[in-house]
């Protein structure tokens, strides 16, 4: 059989995950390998050298320089509360004496008599790592991190924005051709992961912000519509880091798109399952896309068989989706894979593909323009 290969977006019912959990500085890691943890059980943590409160103790008390250290009643390496007395002058023959009081809380890092400068490190800044997947833990980074497996369904979206985000998978569309409206967000709907069906509206998308949504995952988006809601338009860079309330995935692409049938039955099926969700995208070098993540409980790992991977494996039959014009978003199966190259419409020469659409039309389309809807 006649086939090629060319990158593309997964979704699978069932496929073994991993993921690795990263402290960014060497810290402690709180579970052993072989322990089961859950999606939002920290696994590792350290702390970040808190803010410093830097004071000129020469302008606030009026001194020079050198007089500051005979002057203060808090040492290097006390701590202190705010309102704590940190420095007192002898005033005159035991009168008007000056105190300067801390308005922050904190540890005395330092003191310069050359400088008269004093510098008040804060308490130090928690950073946890949550497991993020559910699963059992096979690899215990020291200091580091660990490595969580378990078997879950799996989507991948093509964008997203907002960061890591759990909840139960809750369907407001009764199809995959159907738009999300602000009339299909409920209040019940809070901390669920939201499944829409074609594209989320903004107005959708704000009343998620205000019901509390998790997350909201849909075919489409306008892209008007996001830069509304970021209020900036978005970059090439990295995202994940926006702050708007919830993490939106778009699992087609930009406009009037409906979220391919498959991958909406599979969230059909899954509807009230605990759910991990990722919004950071990465185009460029190191292509990272959104993604949800569904663990299998015992009894679905026995009823849900573990598909076949062909990574990058396109041949007849191969699910796709068009990510160019003038067929962009289009879905369909590869229906035939011409050995020889042709001329196209731009006048250039390319290998191509027949694709079949859902509407069981066929188009022409250059082998370069399709990604696989991974299984």
């Amino acid at each position: 059989m006649a086939h090629a290969y060319t990158p593309g977006l997964k979704v699978s019912n069932r496929m073994r995950y991993r993921c690795r959990r990263i402290l960014p500085i060497p810290g402690d890691v709180l579970v052993e390998t072989g322990t089961t943890v859950e999606a939002q059980q920290v696994v590792a943590q350290t702390f970040m050298p808190g803010d410093i409160t830097p004071l000129n103790m020469a302008n606030l008390l009026s001194l020079p320089p050198a007089d500051v250290v005979e002057c203060m009643l808090k040492q290097e390496g006390d701590t202190v509360e705010v309102g704590d007395a940190l420095a007192r002058t002898k005033g005159i023959f035991g009168f008007f004496k000056s105190e300067y009081r801390s308005k922050v809380a904190g540890t005395i890092e330092s003191i310069s008599g050359v400088t008269g400068q004093l510098i008040i490190r804060g308490e130090p800044l928690p950073i946890q790592v949550l497991a993020y997947l559910a699963g059992e833990v096979v690899e215990v980074l020291p200091n580091e991190g660990v490595s969580i497996e378990a078997d879950v369904s799996y989507i991948q979206g093509i964008f997203g924005i907002g960061g890591e985000t759990y909840g139960r998978i809750r369907m407001a569309c009764g199809g995959h051709t159907e738009e999300l409206t602000q009339n299909l967000i409920t209040d019940d709907m809070q901390g669920a992961i939201v499944i829409g069906g074609a594209r989320m509206s903004a107005g959708a998308v704000r009343k998620a912000i205000d019901v509390g949504v998790s997350a909201i995952v849909s075919g489409g988006m306008d892209d008007q519509d996001l830069r509304d809601i970021l209020g900036y338009d978005l970059g090439v860079a990295i995202t994940g880091s926006e702050q708007v309330g919830l993490t939106l995935v778009i699992t087609e692409g930009f406009g009037e798109i409906a979220m391919a049938e498959r991958t909406f039955q599979l969230f059909s099926e899954r509807e009230g399952d605990d759910a991990a969700v990722s919004g950071a995208t990465q185009i460029r070098a190191g292509v990272m896309r959104p993604e949800i993540v569904i663990p299998l409980s015992e009894s679905e790992r026995q009823q849900i068989k573990e598909g076949e991977h062909s990574d990058g494996l396109l041949e007849i039959g191969t699910p796709i989706r068009v990510i160019r014009d003038p067929h962009f978003g289009l879905i369909g199966e590869v229906a035939a894979l011409p050995t020889q190259p042709v001329d196209l419409e731009s006048e250039s020469k390319a290998r191509v593909l027949e694709v079949k659409s859902e509407a069981g039309q066929t188009f022409v389309v250059a082998r370069a323009n399709v990604e696989i809807i991974g299984s």
